[in-house]
């Protein structure tokens, strides 16, 4: 039986590859249950991995969830909005490369993403509406973080699709690129990203996520009280650079 997220690990970045092309990667209980074993993997790794990136075989990332599996039972409650949150919540910044429909739950789970990076045929849509279904993977709270309230209160009412270039322009992506560069685009950041120190982007992202909602005297008193500090390899760092 084929993988349906394949793994490859190559100079401190782990790349994770939805790989049910044929159904438009549609998110099956199946492939959740291998993204949820890759996720246990990689947080487990700690910063033997630097990076993370969530990519998709064949033209389109992500078609949104496997609604012929509407009624089958899963593994525990929540399941799929658990493993979204624990992706969202691994220690290493994690870049989603999007090419073609990103679609409804694939939009959910591309929202557990730091970065988004869109390609040109990159399209993102809400559709709960159009199926009569309300979310319960994060699609409520962590788009209106990323784009403000009233532009994703537009995305979820009109269920209108959202191009890569609009995505980049509202925020929702951080770049829309033509899809023959996507790929070395995406390399490009997470070897940017892993050649960095790992206990300092370790510690932004969680000092990114711990402050994202206080006011600001409050972010900054968790800032400095919550510092993890000087990297073990400071002094080996800076001697480098003289």
């Amino acid at each position: 039986m084929n993988e349906l997220v394949l793994r490859e690990d190559r100079d401190g970045v782990t790349t994770l590859t939805l790989n049910r092309a044929d159904k438009r990667n549609a998110l099956n209980l199946a492939l959740w249950g291998e993204l949820d074993a890759h996720v246990d993997a990689i947080a487990a790794a700690g910063d033997a991995i630097g990076a993370v990136v969530l990519r998709a075989a064949g033209p389109v990332f992500c078609a949104g969830n496997d609604l012929k599996e509407r009624g089958v039972a899963a593994p525990r409650p929540h399941y799929q909005a658990s493993i979204v949150t624990r992706l969202a919540e691994l220690p290493q910044p994690v870049i989603v490369a999007v090419q073609g429909g990103c679609f409804t739950g694939g939009l959910e789970l591309a929202l557990a993403g730091d970065i988004i990076l869109a390609g040109e045929s990159a399209g993102f849509a809400d559709t709960h509406g159009k199926f009569g279904l309300v979310p319960i993977w994060g699609m409520s709270q962590r788009l209106p973080r990323r784009v403000g309230e009233w532009k994703a209160r537009e995305i979820s009412f009109t269920g209108l699709p959202v191009s890569g270039a609009e995505a980049a322009r509202i925020g929702l992506a951080n770049h829309c690129v033509p899809d023959s560069e996507l790929e070395a685009t995406t390399r490009a950041l997470a070897e940017a990203i892993a050649g960095q120190s790992r206990h300092s982007v370790f510690a932004y992202k969680r000092l990114y996520r711990e402050q994202a909602d206080l006011p600001l005297a409050a972010g900054l008193a968790h800032e400095v009280f919550n510092s993890a500090g000087v990297a073990p390899d400071f002094a080996e760092r800076v001697a480098k650079q003289f």
